[in-house]
């Protein structure tokens, strides 16, 4: 046993939890005490012994081969990016003392964040918001330099409403964050983040007992505006190249669209405010 905090077994239990009988194919008698597989159903799916998948969870063994952690993914029905992640947890890393790391948004994508048409903002690894245009912050005044998308998404009972689907855009959300940040989990930034939001947040605390893994992917959004009302817009995510997890996040209609002419209302009241005169979007 070591002190370290086990990843593997926390994640294969969660998992193994989120599987039913039923998808799994084994026949149900009588009443189940447990969500999900049991262990020993694990471990005679996957062709090891219950003994050794025990000590997997239990964190008695983590250096399991690639071939047991294929067997373990495919009975646990994981997708390709869950699999990574499974495998990832058991490689071999260099042991440092973990700082704080200062994200810094490069030249060039402050400068093109700048002149983008579209609400756009640059997303660290922890989902730190590190720049936004104005059109964003008019979209969201969430969307500014210095707040945290977990915190906000989560906690600000105001960007909640702005999702039409908030538990599903919170899962996905989540998903990304855990995928993002690896085995990382020393970092001070990921115990400061997940500590509070554990603590403050019933949802947040059962979305991450799932590990659930996802890649911050684009998607559609669909969002509530307090002055535009329904507005769907895509949303594309650029990893900006030669940083760690750093990411520029764009929201853009479809072109010709009724969501096209609201963005382009916001960034006509938007220019207004900025050479001093005053118009409000219709809902």
């Amino acid at each position: 046993m070591t002190d370290d905090p086990n990843l593997l077994g926390a994640f294969l239990r969660a998992r193994r939890e989120l599987v039913t009988p039923e998808r799994a194919g084994i026949p149900v008698h009588g009443v189940r005490r447990v969500p999900g597989l049991r262990r020993e159903e694990v471990a005679m799916l996957a062709g090891i012994s219950a003994d050794y998948y025990l000590r997997l969870e239990r964190g008695r063994d983590r250096h399991p081969s690639v071939q047991v952690l294929e067997s373990l993914a495919t009975v646990l029905q994981l997708d390709d990016d869950a699999r990574e992640y499974l495998v990832g947890l058991v490689a071999e890393k260099p042991r440092k003392r973990r700082r704080a790391r200062r994200e810094v948004v490069p030249t060039g994508t402050a400068n093109l964040l700048s002149v983008l048409p579209f609400p756009a903002f640059v997303e660290g690894r922890y989902l730190d918001v590190l720049a936004a245009n104005p059109l964003a912050t008019a979209l969201s005044p969430r969307l500014t330099a210095g707040a945290n998308r977990l915190r906000d998404v989560f906690l600000d009972p105001e960007e909640k409403e702005m999702f039409q689907d908030w538990e599903l855009a919170a899962a996905y959300l989540i998903a990304g964050f855990r995928q993002a940040v690896g085995t990382d989990t020393d970092d001070p930034r990921f115990i400061e983040l997940v500590g509070e939001l554990t603590l403050a947040s019933p949802l947040f605390q059962r979305l991450w007992a799932r590990h659930d893994v996802r890649p911050r992917m684009s998607g559609t959004v669909r969002f509530t505006h307090p002055q535009l009302g329904e507005i769907t817009l895509n949303r594309e995510k650029y990893l900006v190249a030669g940083t760690d997890g750093i990411m520029l996040v764009v929201y853009h209609p479809d072109a010709g669209s009724e969501h096209a002419e609201k963005l382009a209302l916001l960034g006509s009241v938007l220019g207004s405010a900025r050479s001093g005169t005053s118009r409000s979007p219709a809902r």
